[in-house]
């Protein structure tokens, strides 16, 4: 027969469940204190910073590229104007 007796043991990951919730409300708490309500990260804020790297990335491709372009066309015009001999 078997009862629940008023003794019932705490698993170990009800345990860590909230020892992790404690120390992620902790490191909130500090961030929020240290940097300030406005510099807190956000979602937003790091999706606006993806975008922003995204851009810079396409625009030194972009010059990358474009010089790229103009040493072929500069080695092309080179080459055309040797002597044959």
């Amino acid at each position: 027969m078997s009862t629940a007796g008023p003794h019932q043991s705490i698993g170990l990951t009800i345990i860590s469940r909230t020892v992790a919730s404690l120390a992620v409300g902790v490191v909130h708490t500090l961030e929020r204190a240290v940097v300030g309500e406005a510099r807190m990260r956000t979602a937003r804020g790091n999706a606006w910073e993806a975008v922003c790297a995204d851009r810079a990335r396409a625009d030194q491709r972009a010059e990358l590229d474009r010089l790229v372009a103009e040493l072929a066309a500069a080695r092309a015009a080179a080459r055309d104007r040797q002597p044959v001999s």
